[in-house]
């Protein structure tokens, strides 16, 4: 139950005695309230609703769905939590630690229309004689039966742009007061574009 809207800032590197050179994403987070709920009575579901206005240029809103897959001692953890969340309570990145897991969400950089050589990884025709404009296409895309493409075919089209999560990542540097964290490894995005950060 720990969740917070930041900023993906980009990349770089911490240096730890222990564990030497580690790539980072630092993420930056600015006053998180959280403003709504919604409950299993009301709604079919629990959740918090958290929004922030000055993490960019336009008021975010984002809910955080808290009853997913839980067992019934969660469940009652879950309402404990909910029952202590007001309109106006406020969330700060000082409840995550070095050390912990945490999942990320964000929107994948957006690439436009690519072919299947990029967007799938397909190998392509061999480069041989005769071969001047056909390196890069798919090949035969239809069947014998029930003639006609068969939906799903893996075919060129729009690349990126989609939400995606990122699990399990380690948290490895935290700033109180200048409300940054850093995770090991890489976050979907852009820099300067929302992210949600999720306790793993």
């Amino acid at each position: 139950m720990k969740f917070l809207i930041g900023k993906k800032l980009g990349m770089t590197t911490l240096f730890d005695e222990e564990k030497g050179a580690l790539n980072v994403t630092l993420i930056a987070f600015t006053e998180n309230k959280v403003v709504g709920k919604r409950t299993t009575e009301k709604h079919g579901y629990q959740a918090l609703e958290v929004t922030t206005d000055k993490t960019s240029r336009k008021k975010v809103l984002k809910e955080f769905r808290l009853d997913k897959d839980l067992t019934e001692e969660e469940q009652v953890a879950v309402q404990a939590y909910l029952d202590g969340m007001e309109a106006g309570s406020m969330l700060s990145v000082d409840q995550f630690s070095v050390g912990e897991k945490v999942h990320v969400t964000g929107i994948t950089k957006a690439k436009g229309f690519q072919g299947v050589v990029k967007r799938y990884n397909f190998r392509g025709a061999p480069a041989s004689h005769g071969r001047k404009h056909d390196m890069r296409k798919p090949g035969s895309i239809g069947a014998t039966f029930p003639e006609h493409v068969i939906k799903g075919r893996r075919m060129a089209g729009r690349m990126g742009g989609e939400h995606m999560t990122v699990q399990n990542l380690m948290v490895a540097y935290v700033n109180q007061e200048e409300g940054i964290l850093a995770v090991k490894g890489a976050v979907p995005g852009v820099n300067g574009r929302i992210v949600k950060v999720i306790g793993a």
